[in-house]
């Protein structure tokens, strides 16, 4: 989330952005040197490949579509590129397979240890706590994968139920991919009560978790509706189109995708004749392993390096921000050793090896310890005070450490 998306609504008590892959793009000056389509003498010159040539050119349904594009309207920046690959309605990526776990694509922490999610239960429930125990807030996470790590969290809640008797919880999920939602839904909800569904609202589907809870899901950031709320994006910014960048002696140039002219069923990078601001690469992965990001188009993830020290830019003035610090240093924060005791103590010897090995995932500095981030914005007032009346449901707000977070660090 930036401040920008929030600037017309409450500001919520906290926007928790964690486990993302590092970095993100800068704003874009407007391009007006940019060439029009069919001017080919302006495309002429270095070219390049994204990475190992493959041995045949695979020709996806998805490939097809931005060979279409890129004859009708030009070149695709890399932005372009990575929303048409990952949430083209039609042949997206995201839109109808299930890319996560040992058979998906790639793994995400909430996958590997049940720990993971407690933690973020335990630590939403102390932000509650330190901004006052609102009488009522709302758990909006942001591309909620499986919905496993929305699970541990309300498992924590129901855990912890004595302490948020009296607040009024709702679950509010941000997806744009079919097939996700539906695991969502049967993750969470279990289906016991029938869901409301409605593909041309806003809010596409509602139900029940099995706690509980009123549960709702949205295409869009905007229909969440406004209130006192708690974000949660996990691997979320890493997936957000970017563009790139490369420099040449004759300064920043825009890496854009065009069609080999040598090949006519394969894309290939070229530069634009255009100063910009920053440089940003991407990644691709496909079962579990580094893809070529050109190669096969719709049947991979793209994802990208997050800069953390932009967000905290665009935030500046708004809210406070902590961190990043490593997954390693904020779980050891969070008590995971502590956790990690308890489960050991209470399983037989397969499930604790599972637990060891997904803790060592987690933890391990050649792993994911020192890999992923976690990264937190805040109101001020959560620091330093209150600088407004509380409302008449509202106890005095702690100003306390951020738990999880060590020593504050104002930025």
């Amino acid at each position: 989330m930036t401040s920008k998306a929030r600037a017309n609504g409450p500001q919520p008590p906290s926007v928790w952005l964690s486990d993302v892959l590092l970095a993100g793009a800068c704003p874009l000056p407007e391009m007006a040197s940019l060439p029009a389509a069919g001017t080919p003498c302006l495309w002429r010159g270095k070219y390049f490949s994204s990475g190992r040539e493959p041995a045949e050119t695979q020709v996806t349904p998805m490939l097809r579509h931005l060979i279409y594009k890129i004859k009708a309207t030009g070149p695709l920046t890399v932005a372009e590129y990575m929303k048409e690959v990952l949430t083209n309605p039609a042949k997206g990526y995201y839109v109808y397979r299930d890319m996560l776990g040992e058979k998906g694509d790639f793994i995400t922490s909430p996958e590997i240890s049940q720990i993971f999610g407690e933690l973020l239960g335990i630590w939403f429930i102390s932000e509650w706590m330190a901004t006052g125990k609102n009488a009522a807030f709302q758990l909006v996470e942001l591309g909620p994968g499986r919905g496993t790590l929305a699970g541990d969290i309300l498992r924590v809640f129901s855990q912890l139920g004595s302490v948020l008797k009296n607040c009024d919880i709702s679950i509010h999920l941000v997806e744009v991919s079919r097939k996700l939602s539906e695991i969502q839904a049967l993750t969470l909800t279990e289906e016991k009560i029938p869901l409301e569904r409605n593909a041309g609202s806003p809010v596409y589907m509602k139900g029940v978790t099995k706690s509980g809870i009123p549960i709702s899901w949205y295409r869009d950031l905007h229909d969440v509706p406004k209130g006192h709320s708690f974000y949660l994006a996990h691997e979320f910014f890493d997936v957000l189109p970017v563009h790139k960048f490369q420099k040449t002696p004759q300064g920043w140039r825009e890496v854009f995708i065009d069609i080999d002219p040598q090949v006519s069923d394969k894309l290939r990078f070229v530069l634009a004749p255009c100063v910009t601001p920053a440089e940003v690469f991407i990644q691709g992965f496909c079962g579990h392993k580094l893809h070529d990001v050109l190669t096969a188009p719709g049947t991979a993830d793209l994802t990208a390096d997050v800069d953390f020290s932009y967000l905290r830019r665009m935030a500046e003035g708004e809210v406070a921000s902590l961190g990043p610090i490593k997954q390693q240093t904020f779980l050891k924060n969070m008590g995971i050793d502590v956790r990690l005791k308890v489960l050991l103590d209470k399983s037989d010897e397969p499930a604790r090896q599972q637990l060891l090995q997904g803790y060592d995932m987690l933890m391990n500095p050649k792993k994911m310890g020192e890999r992923f981030n976690f990264f937190a914005l805040l109101p001020h007032q959560r620091l330093h005070g209150r600088s407004h009346p509380m409302n008449a449901c509202q106890s005095k707000p702690s100003v306390s450490p951020v738990a999880g977070f060590g020593e504050l660090a104002w930025r």
